[in-house]
């Protein structure tokens, strides 16, 4: 097993297993960018850490399902299974929150992460956005 591969699998258990914020920082380059579906484009390990402070707080007893797992070279890319229950409070783009739906949910995602020095500097997620807030009921009734 490489580094990227190493890193990858301390992010996910940081997320998941053993939700750690301070872990989470230390995995991040000071400078790293992150791309997700829903907050874009990420600058700096600040930024990326309050957006999966908001996800381990929203569901603190998340799991991840690994379907598959690769490395080349400085990259590990993860596609699997994130589930668990809304508990806490889902932040809104705007600086607001939604109380807790306390409903289950399960997405696929891939995440694809690139190593440097032990510290990941560009990261990639990929979830459908709008399967997310239909599991949380959050999207409107599409009756006729």
């Amino acid at each position: 097993m490489g580094e990227a591969r190493e890193v990858m699998d301390r992010l996910t258990d940081a997320l998941t297993t053993r939700p750690d914020l301070k872990v989470i920082a230390d995995l991040f380059a000071e400078d790293a960018v992150a791309v997700t579906p829903d907050e874009g484009e990420l600058h700096g390990r600040d930024d990326i850490v309050e957006y999966w402070r908001q996800m381990t707080e929203a569901v603190p007893d998340a799991r991840f399902e690994s379907l598959h797992a690769y490395e080349t070279g400085d990259t590990a890319i993860d596609e699997g299974v994130y589930s668990g229950r809304n508990t806490g409070p889902i932040q809104l783009p705007d600086g607001g929150t939604l109380p807790a739906t306390g409903k289950e949910i399960r997405i696929r995602g891939v995440d694809i992460a690139t190593v440097k020095d032990g510290r990941i500097t560009d990261y990639r997620l990929y979830f459908d956005e709008m399967e997310f807030l239909g599991q949380l009921g959050l999207l409107p009734d599409e009756t006729p």
